[in-house]
């Protein structure tokens, strides 16, 4: 249990937290997940979790926000890897499928709460993440446009749509099979498609 020796920083206890739910959330549904899950998995009382978080919505955007925090990092990373402005986008592809696979609770979260009809704070969250990476595959496109990799007339934002589109349903089928195994060179496979389709002229 949760005792004074045991006692950890406000963040520190935070992200402990955070990392509990992204554990349950790997073998069951966000829904399901209580507090008390939470406090359970790591040995503490759902007041001590309530002590770091006012509510169970404010636990599920501090989850959030470590995503987009960590998946951002890995996929600007993934981008300033690449030798070419394509070669960048493969890498940045592959980035977000490794997050995943790494991850595996991260897309239960974001596809339980996208399912609500009302326009949720985590809604927003996941607008504001989805923003972002579109700004890293705008880079990326006026780049690959300069240097003449793809094709004349490339509609960019439709090539961002369909370029997280598409790891969007990598994972949902690999959740459908319950197992990523395989997903990786499944993507590697599609991600050769979409690289030949852009470069095609419009």
């Amino acid at each position: 249990m949760d005792t004074p020796q045991s006692r950890l920083p406000t963040e520190a206890r935070r992200a402990e937290i955070v990392a509990a739910v992204l554990h349950l959330a790997a073998t069951q549904s966000p829904a399901h997940i209580t507090t008390g899950d939470i406090a359970g998995e790591l040995g503490f009382t759902q007041g001590a979790v309530f002590r770091h978080f006012p509510s169970k919505d404010a636990i599920w955007l501090a989850v959030l926000a470590w995503v987009d925090a960590e998946l951002i990092a890995a996929l600007e990373r993934a981008a300033q890897e690449g030798r070419t402005p394509l070669d960048g986008l493969e890498r940045v592809f592959m980035a977000h499928i490794r997050f995943v696979m790494a991850w595996p609770g991260v897309p239960r979260i974001l596809f339980h709460d996208l399912q609500r009809p009302d326009d949720t704070p985590l809604k927003q969250r996941v607008r504001q993440l989805l923003g972002r990476y579109r700004q890293i595959l705008a880079r990326l496109f006026d780049a690959a446009a300069r240097q003449g990799q793809v094709g004349g007339g490339l509609d960019t934002h439709a090539a961002a749509t369909l370029f997280i589109g598409t790891i969007q349903g990598l994972v949902m089928q690999s959740m459908l099979a319950a197992s990523p195994s395989g997903v990786e060179d499944e993507a590697r496979r599609v991600l050769v498609l979409y690289l030949r389709a852009i470069q095609e002229p419009s």
